[in-house]
């Protein structure tokens, strides 16, 4: 990149305050959802299902923050419509990549609520007689 390129600082600018914008939106939406959600995985523990909440926002602004910095160096804009394109290619990149993680999350919380909300089999049931031997069939308690 050209340090006197002066089209890329307002491209930066613009990706940057959508990014966070972004990024701060979904993770309200997540959290706020996925309070309800968890709620019902900790139905034993709702400080449990607080604390998983908020960790999980937190870990959401790390990555999706850490991988949106990444994402904004960019080569030279030598005009407008070239700016524009890699403003939208970050975004694009940008968006797919929260819209996987997404994804990937909601399948980790499937299978956290399907084992969470598992039924343990009933216990086998009791012996209700004996077979000797020779075949004969007594009912349980009767002496032999």
């Amino acid at each position: 990149m050209q340090a006197h390129d002066p089209l890329l600082v307002p491209v930066y600018l613009v990706y940057t305050a959508i990014a966070i914008g972004l990024i701060v939106w979904l993770a309200r939406t997540l959290s706020r959802n996925g309070a309800i959600f968890l709620e019902g995985v900790f139905e034993d523990s709702p400080r449990m299902a607080g604390a998983v909440n908020q960790l999980l926002v937190v870990g959401f602004y790390m990555l999706n923050l850490g991988y949106a910095a990444l994402l904004l160096r960019a080569d030279a804009a030598p005009d407008a419509v070239v700016a524009v394109e890699v403003l939208v290619h970050k975004l694009g990149i940008l968006l797919l990549s929260l819209g996987v993680l997404h994804f990937a999350n909601m399948y980790v919380f499937h299978r956290i609520r399907r084992r969470a909300s598992a039924v343990a089999p009933p216990p086998p049931a009791a012996p209700q007689g004996f077979v000797d031997a020779d075949g004969t069939v007594a009912p349980w308690g009767t002496p032999r």
